[in-house]
């Protein structure tokens, strides 16, 4: 059984790669396709280089901060808990209703 040959690659094409991955703001996958490379490999060489990398849109995680809504967005919560409220309360007398109309006749 014969293994596949690692392809080596020169200290200047990895360079050029690592940055090509730096300069273009794409991500490492989008750049290792387009070079034929696996990403982890790719990956590597970035971290072994420690190229400083700008997250892209699609790599970036989403803020955890809060925004305060807006008049209209308050507004509109203040109205649907008023609404759930009075649905609530129409609930409520309707199961108490069920009692006294569903109740035995003595």
């Amino acid at each position: 059984m014969e293994g596949r040959q690692r392809r080596s690659f020169t200290d200047d094409y990895k360079r050029q790669a690592v940055d090509l991955v730096a300069s273009s703001g794409r991500s490492i996958g989008s750049v290792a396709k387009e070079l034929g490379l696996r990403d982890s490999v790719l990956r590597r060489w970035v971290e072994q280089r420690g190229a400083r990398l700008e997250p892209t849109a699609a790599t970036r995680r989403p803020t955890t901060q809060a925004t305060l809504p807006s008049a209209d967005h308050a507004a509109e919560i203040a109205r649907l808990q008023r609404e759930n409220e009075r649905l609530r309360m129409e609930r409520d007398i309707l199961k108490k209703s069920i009692a006294i109309f569903a109740g035995t006749r003595t």
